[in-house]
């Protein structure tokens, strides 16, 4: 199967996106599937105000479009609602070619943290904009509820997945934890407003904080709590031992619609404390951490957590069932509408 995927999100960025797309484009691969990236990085861009390491790209949907045709695909799936997308998704539309979209994050939280508008206001413009695709792929089943109820019924299942040969207990930590005192609080993701971090980094709890990742506002972070551990971005080996090393992953996000970075700390066997809200009532177990209003007493109950129940349960989630449910949600394009696009 040929698979044309259109993103305005991908490398160098770092986040959950990219790397979903970039291991389920690996596992595609591995399974004899051709599939072409349309990325910023293909056409001239600019940083996006507030957040440079986000690269905008602005193209004419007839450039997207050739890019596309050029493949031949059997299926066009557009990952992101960003400018590059939109120009894929005005051809698709104006040719007459199917496609299928994911929802990754709660778009309208994320920019109405980002702006000070109020989340509503973006609702149109979500259901605009996944409205005409074939199928909407979405990561979990409070998401895929929250998308019916605005309107949006063509939703279907495309979970995540953990490297386990990667994220194991026996990762070994950095050495800076052995002096740390316990215990160890970890968040590890982009450093920027709309993931929370002031929830974690302002919570009264005994022991140490420790913050892995990068982002716009990690300078102002930083200064304003001088006795968090910023330690930037780790990866592979090292990542893996930040995760099990710790003594509680904390994830204070409320924008996330999964949060691949908990299934990531739970196969090291670190317990989840976080909010009740889409990403982590889908995923984390009792046996595996806790939710709570209350973030400080989220981390005290999953701190009681057995991390063999964490570790269980971290397994559960696999890259090659990703992959299927990724293959199942796609819409095949029939011969006369790539002839007619083409």
């Amino acid at each position: 199967m040929r698979i044309v995927i259109v993103t305005d999100a991908w490398s160098p960025q770092v986040n959950g996106v990219v790397r979903t797309l970039q291991t389920i484009m690996a596992e595609l691969e591995a399974r004899g599937h051709a599939v072409k990236i349309i990325s910023p990085d293909l056409y001239g861009s600019f940083p996006c105000p507030t957040y440079p390491e986000i690269r905008l790209a602005f193209v004419r949907p007839s450039v997207v479009g050739e890019a596309i045709a050029a493949f031949q695909p059997d299926a066009v799936h557009i990952a992101t609602e960003g400018p590059l997308c939109l120009a894929a998704r005005r051809w698709c539309l104006r040719g007459g070619v199917p496609f299928t979209t994911a929802y990754h994050t709660h778009f309208p939280d994320y920019v109405s943290r980002r702006t000070g508008l109020p989340a509503s206001w973006f609702w149109s413009y979500i259901r605009w904009f996944h409205g005409p695709a074939r199928a909407v792929l979405v990561s979990t089943g409070s998401v895929r509820q929250q998308l019916r109820a605005h309107g949006l019924a063509q939703v279907r299942p495309w979970g995540r997945g953990v490297d386990l040969a990667a994220f194991t207990p026996e990762a070994e930590p950095p050495a800076l934890f052995a002096s740390l005192p316990r215990p160890i609080q970890l968040y590890v993701g982009r450093v920027a407003i709309e993931k929370n971090l002031e929830a974690f980094l302002g919570n009264a709890h005994s022991g140490s904080k420790v913050v892995v990742g990068d982002g716009p506002a990690r300078t102002q972070l930083e200064t304003a709590y001088p006795d968090a551990h910023f330690l930037g971005p780790l990866f592979g080996a090292e990542l893996a031992g930040a995760y099990a090393g710790a003594d509680v992953f904390v994830f204070p996000s409320r924008t996330d619609t999964f949060g691949l970075v908990m299934i990531e700390a739970m196969a090291c066997g670190t317990p989840v404390a976080a909010y009740p809200v889409s990403g982590p009532i889908d995923i984390v177990t009792p046996a595996s951490g806790a939710l709570s209003d209350d973030l400080e007493d989220a981390i005290t109950l999953a701190l009681r957590c057995d991390r063999a129940a964490c570790a269980a349960q971290g397994r559960r989630f696999s890259w090659a069932r990703s992959a299927d449910e990724f293959l199942t949600g796609l819409h095949c394009i029939d011969a006369a509408a790539r002839d007619s696009a083409g």
